[in-house]
């Protein structure tokens, strides 16, 4: 019979097996997860039996839990696939070795050996799967050779430390790791840097064995020097020497294990080749192209500060690249350090900057087009306020106006043989609602775009509108008008813009500048209508944008233009340019 605490661990054991089985069923990983289920409830009820002084069978079962069914739920995870003759030939080893070893169950010598030829078989098919697998099954199977990898070498050290009762309860406690390690590597492979714990692992585990043996050497040959056992104090120093060079090992052993379990880092072209390639509209689908391309545990995209898109777990050990957005903007390109390194080897860095101005570009293609959208949100948002406004003056001026004619025309008529004089009083009235119907229709139609640009044009209508202005103590305005040869493709929202900014800029002047001199200028410059219009007053103060201010500025943002103004001692000054198509 086995000891209670062993029972207790094998049980622990059967249990993490069968609810990670379940679990990776829920992941329609079937034929693994029923095989896991299998297994850790044939290690459950062989501890239940062996407790209940039924040891034979339990062996039996304990024989068969390990050497057969959970070697073949390995070899099937995170999917089968068998068809590849190495496929097909490992599964065949693993299924005779585990068959024998069931058929032997008795022989401890055939259980032995096959549990052996189990462990090899599992490690070499495990290692070929992961170099010729790629995405999400080479990260489940990182994973599983982790989650049964550091088990294995804990059990291997706790049974050298403590070849007792005590170090198998170690190594089972230890084995209960495998499972979540399983579900994890299929639901959230990606939630901390696998390969960076399996260089780790494995790095560790071989600077450990190298300082043992190397402690172990430096002991025995002081004992063989000295004829006898060394004191303590020389023992400590030994130790001492041994463990200064445990950190150097590492150092050393990391690039070695790091290209031995997963190959050599990629060229910086080819590397650059694959992240341009997968480069979109999505900087998230472009950070795991860099990780992928470079093996990086960890990279993400801010835009002043402020996180975009992330991928991987963060590390300790980090490097920022700059990227130069424009307009006052400043991206920043994180990527997180392989596990052992401390910096971007020049090849990675070279990569990263190829690729930083692609970025960069997608970062500010993402924005201008987030701006276009927020244009466009503003354009309709004011078509539909125009519209709603002369729905309102529709409906609420000119309507009841027309109405009233209806009205007064049908009273006329009524009273035309019975009342002349009352006809005659009702048609002036008549003519009078008429002309005010007029005169509303003409407002409305100038609020929308003036007449006489399509009568006269840009400049003429321009020349009419200023001869019209008052300064503040009722003089006229003196308004030079200077126009270059305007493209004659200028458009009509153009138009439009230019008339109202240039006629409220002359409002302004004649209302608050204290001058009775303005200048306009109009000229075509790098493909843009530029408007300026100049006074000649004497306020220093600076302006407080008002009504008017606010209104060209909107015109000219409508369009995609810009707009300033501002004063001084020499005068006031507002600045436009409109973009022409």
């Amino acid at each position: 019979m086995i000891a209670g605490a062993i029972l207790v661990g094998l049980a622990t054991v059967g249990v993490s097996l069968v609810v990670t089985g379940v679990l990776l069923l829920t992941r329609r990983t079937r034929l693994s997860g029923s095989l896991l289920v299998v297994s850790g409830t044939t290690v459950v009820i062989s501890a239940v039996l062996d407790a209940s002084e039924h040891p034979e069978v339990a062996r039996f079962g304990f024989v068969m839990a390990a050497a057969l069914v959970l070697p073949l739920a390995l070899t099937a995870y995170p999917r089968a696939d068998w068809r590849h003759p190495v496929d097909f030939v490992a599964v065949a080893t693993i299924t005779a070795a585990g068959a024998l070893a069931l058929a032997q169950w008795p022989d401890t010598n055939v259980v032995g050996t096959m549990g052996l030829v189990l462990a090899l078989a599992l490690i070499a098919h495990t290692w070929w799967r992961i170099e010729r697998s790629s995405g999400s099954d080479r990260w489940a199977l990182t994973w599983m050779a982790l989650g049964a990898g550091v088990p294995g070498l804990g059990a291997g050290v706790a049974f050298f430390a403590a070849p007792t009762t005590t170090g198998a309860v170690v190594a089972f406690a230890l084995f209960t790791l495998l499972g979540p390690a399983m579900y994890v590597g299929v639901a959230r492979p990606e939630v901390v840097d696998v390969r960076g714990l399996v260089v780790h692992s494995v790095v560790f585990a071989l600077a450990g064995v190298v300082y043992v043996a190397g402690f172990v050497a430096l002991a025995s040959l002081l004992e063989i020097l000295n004829g006898t056992t060394p004191t303590v104090g020389v023992m400590a120093i030994t130790g001492l020497l041994a463990a200064m060079t445990f950190h150097p090992l590492q150092v050393v052993l990391r690039g070695v294990v790091d290209e031995l379990l997963f190959g050599h880092r990629p060229d910086p072209l080819g590397a650059a080749t694959n992240v341009v390639a997968s480069i979109g509209d999505d900087p998230e689908l472009a950070l795991r192209a860099i990780r992928a391309a470079l093996v990086l545990p960890y990279s993400a995209l801010g835009v002043d500060g402020v996180p975009l898109a992330v991928s991987g777990s963060k590390v300790t050990h980090t490097r920022t690249l700059n990227l130069e957005l424009g307009n006052g903007q400043q991206g920043a390109l994180v990527v997180g350090l392989r596990a052992g390194d401390l910096r971007l080897s020049p090849g990675d860095e070279h990569v990263l900057r190829l690729v930083g101005p692609l970025l960069a570009q997608t970062l500010r293609a993402s924005s201008l087009a987030a701006e276009l959208q927020q244009s466009r949100e503003e354009t309709i948002t004011a078509l539909e306020e125009e519209r709603r406004r002369l729905r309102r003056d529709l409906h609420d001026g000119l309507g009841p106006r027309l109405s009233g004619i209806a009205f007064t025309s049908d009273a006329a008529r009524n009273s035309l043989r019975s009342d002349p004089d009352t006809t005659d009083s009702l048609l002036v009235s008549l003519r009078a609602e008429t002309v005010t119907a007029i005169e509303e229709i003409r407002r409305l139609v100038y609020a929308m775009r003036p007449p006489a640009l399509d009568e006269l044009g840009l400049v003429p209508a321009l020349r009419q509108r200023a001869v019209a202005l008052r300064t503040s103590d009722g003089g006229p305005l003196r308004v030079s008008i200077a126009a270059g040869e305007l493209p004659v493709t200028v458009t009509a929202a153009v138009e439009v813009a230019a008339y109202r900014i240039v006629v409220e800029a002359l409002t302004n002047v004649a209302r608050h500048s204290g001058s009775d001199t303005a200048a306009v200028s109009l000229r075509a410059d790098d493909g843009a209508l530029v408007i300026d219009v100049v006074d000649v007053g004497t306020t220093s103060d600076a302006w407080t944008a008002g009504v008017g201010i606010a209104s060209m500025r909107e015109r000219a943002a409508e369009l995609g233009g810009t707009l300033t103004a501002a004063s001084s001692t020499d005068g006031g000054r507002v600045h436009a340019v409109l973009p022409l198509p």
